[in-house]
């Protein structure tokens, strides 16, 4: 139910910023002159107003000068951190020997095969592999990513899906990092990939109960937008698969998977705040989806089979915290849906997770995750017991249907990961895997976890989950790292990193700003932080920064911010309004020029976009994000130390928008504060492929706020 086009997984992988405590070798390599892009006049016109972007030739990579450009730069970053080289690499084998290398997943057991995902020693990518009826069984490796990803510099196979009869298997590659994923088949009896290719999808598919026909999604070359959904006949040339279904309005993605219940074929169309869905028998491919409920503008809904019955999860009647009905499989347009779980006020209603007894229900109460557990008999019901105000829980990898287990993964900003197997009836808890931090230095008990409320301007309180060395002083000389994002409705969670650990030990503290934008609190916690509300998600993010200096757990001299993608947008954002606040940000794959994308409708993922930021088209929209987007709100101010980064061939956030930001901040900005700039030229949006490849680029990052707190030791 949310449109997370731009949110990745690269903002969750390191929050860091940086420092103006500079070393005598930094200030020496200060005298290096920055690279200076050249100025084109271009000049773009909509409401009668006039933007001068003199940095516009930068849209252009086919153009050997942009290549040129975004080199030089890249030099200059490898010359003004030349003298953290060796911590840099220290610090990556620091974190990578943290991780179990030869670490294995939790098995899940389905259609008669456990499922396991390992890694070996050395190695960078995983080995998917299964063992039929029993863990004692023979392995069988599915894949070797290793050996696949061998010669290539980016690599990354998704969408994994077995047929029902177990012979096949259909999976994505993109070797580019554009997101343009080739699926091919394997055949898991001999070992065979088949001739059959089918580029330019999502990489997910599924198979319908026969075995032999498979569903998949295509994007369109130029915008990447998720349009039209193909079927496939194994074994048939698929430059003739038959179109199914072509998603027609701009605003919206598609998609299509088998329910749990193995049934039905489902095909959803999703925009930022509509739903729509259709439904197939699974045993009868060649016939025609119905469709569920037609699209009404501001409807959501989710769908779950159960029985001879739909469960729907929908914010139906106002229903903003959104609520549970269900619906016969034969009636179920809207005026048939009948409540089961009302909405309520004060508790947001995640998901559901249906069992053969029992129905599995994920909420959110003032922030926290709650699992609720209902038989479906009515003959008992609880919630799983958490204490903690800095955890995440939800279940996963529920694919069994008829068990009495419900797993679900545990962890806190303190605690590292946990895959927990509950038993619904007995309540015994079976915690199958704890993500091991080696080396012998961790300890939880060391670190103190708590949260906090900051009051914003408007006199909204601003949750902030924080984590910290036990014992630290709060008397303004902590380094304080403040992580936000707030967009698209994305919660970001307290999570455990071992990889924080490099920055918690050498005396961080480390926060996140539950800012409005995301759903921490509810729906409504989303819903006034886009749109012509988005200054919100800015304010919060400054707010949390001025309580945490005045409460003494930091000082402007040592705060520093980080934010990745729309996240980057918040960094973008909170430097123009606030930068004598922090001594350092860290803008990954930011998305800074807002006017200019949402106007262009040929750039990825912008027509679906409208829901969250407004369509520029419109005068009212266009002076709104005019006000905040960061790129035409570049002054001459004294920003504080920056490091931006991004990817040649980044799908979700252009590579040039951070390029014309950088460019334009050199071009005005006053001080002496550095301004760095790397653009990693092989890979995209989420950054390097391979488990440890990402590291480097975290200790990157560390590296340089370390050095410049004067840690780089």
């Amino acid at each position: 139910m949310k449109n997370l086009t731009i949110f990745s997984a690269a903002c969750l992988i390191f929050a860091v910023a940086c420092n103006d405590t500079k070393t005598s070798e930094s200030k020496k390599e200060m005298d290096i002159t920055p690279p200076k892009a050249e100025k084109i006049a271009k000049n773009l016109e909509m409401h009668g107003d006039v933007r001068q972007d003199e940095y516009y030739w930068l849209n252009d990579k086919e153009n050997p000068e942009v290549i040129d450009y975004l080199e030089r730069e890249n030099d200059y970053y490898d010359k003004l951190t030349a003298h953290t080289n060796d911590f840099q690499k220290d610090l990556f084998e620091e974190m990578k020997s943290r991780i179990k290398e030869d670490d294995a997943s939790v098995p899940y057991f389905y259609n008669g095969y456990y499922y396991i995902t390992r890694y070996e020693t050395g190695k960078d990518y995983p080995i998917h592999s299964r063992k039929k009826g029993s863990l004692d069984a023979q392995e069988e490796i599915m894949f070797n990513v290793n050996e696949m990803a061998d010669g290539h510099s980016y690599y990354a196979l998704n969408g994994i899906n077995v047929s029902p009869d177990n012979k096949w298997a259909a999976f994505g590659i993109d070797t580019v990092s554009r997101r343009k994923y080739t699926i091919h088949i394997k055949n898991l009896v001999t070992g065979e990939i088949v001739p059959e290719t089918i580029p330019l999808t999502t990489g997910g598919s599924t198979w319908a109960n026969d075995s032999k026909t498979l569903f998949y999604t295509k994007k369109d070359e130029q915008t990447l937008r998720s349009n039209q959904i193909f079927r496939h006949i194994k074994g048939t040339d698929t430059s003739k698969d038959k179109l199914i279904f072509t998603e027609e309005d701009e605003t919206f993605g598609t998609y299509v998977y088998k329910t749990k219940s193995e049934e039905w074929l489902v095909i959803g169309s999703y925009s930022t705040l509509t739903s729509e869905f259709q439904i197939l028998n699974a045993n009868k491919p060649e016939g025609d989806f119905k469709v569920f409920q037609p699209r009404i503008r501001g409807l959501e809904y989710s769908i779950s089979h159960y029985g001879d019955d739909f469960y729907v999860v929908t914010n139906l009647d106002n229903a903003t915290n959104f609520k549970l009905m269900k619906t016969p499989e034969t009636k179920t347009k809207l005026e048939n849906w009948t409540e089961v779980i009302p909405h309520r006020k004060d508790v947001f209603l995640e998901d559901i997770d249906i069992f053969k007894d029992y129905l599995v229900v994920s909420e959110r109460d003032n922030g926290l995750n709650k699992i609720h557990v209902k038989r479906w008999d009515g003959n008992q019901e609880y919630y799983l017991p958490f204490t903690s105000e800095t955890y995440t829980a939800s279940p996963t990898q529920n694919i069994e249907f008829d068990t009495t287990i419900l797993r679900y993964a545990y962890n806190s900003l303190g605690t590292p990961a946990s895959i927990i197997d509950f038993n619904m009836e007995t309540h015994e808890k079976t915690v199958m895997k704890q993500t091991e931090v080696l080396g012998g230095n961790f300890d939880s008990a060391n670190y103190e976890e708590k949260r906090v409320w900051a009051t914003a301007a408007d006199g909204t309180k601003i949750p902030v989950s924080m984590i910290y060395k036990k014992g630290t002083k709060m008397d303004g000389s902590n380094p304080l790292l403040q992580y936000g994002y707030g967009s698209y409705g994305a919660t970001i969670d307290p999570y455990f990193s071992s990889v924080r650990l490099s920055l918690l030990d050498r005396g961080f503290i480390y926060a996140i700003a539950h800012v409005r934008g995301g759903q921490y609190l509810g729906r409504q916690w989303y819903e006034t932080g886009k749109l012509l509300t988005k200054k919100n998600t800015f304010t919060d993010f400054i707010d949390v920064s001025k309580f945490l200096i005045a409460e003494g757990y930091t000082s402007s001299e040592h705060l520093y911010a980080s934010g990745g993608s729309a996240g980057g947008l918040l960094m973008g954002a909170v430097v123009n309004m606030a930068p004598e606040l922090y001594n350092g940000v860290v803008a990954s794959v930011p998305f800074v020029d807002v006017v200019t994308t949402m106007l262009d409708d040929s750039i990825p993922l912008t027509t679906g976009e409208y829901d969250e930021w407004g369509n520029p088209n419109e005068k009212e929209y266009y002076d709104y994000m005019k006000s905040y987007s960061p790129y035409d709100n570049v002054k001459a101010l004294d920003y504080p130390n920056m490091l931006v980064t991004t990817g040649l061939h980044d799908s979700q956030v252009q590579y040039f928008e951070p390029a014309k930001w950088v460019a334009r901040m050199r071009d005005l900005k006053k001080g002496d504060h550095l301004l760095l700039f790397h653009t990693n030229m092989e890979a995209g949006h989420g950054g390097a492929s391979g488990r440890f490849e990402a590291l480097k680029e975290v200790a990157r990052d560390y590296a340089f706020i370390l050095d410049l707190e004067g840690k780089a030791k």
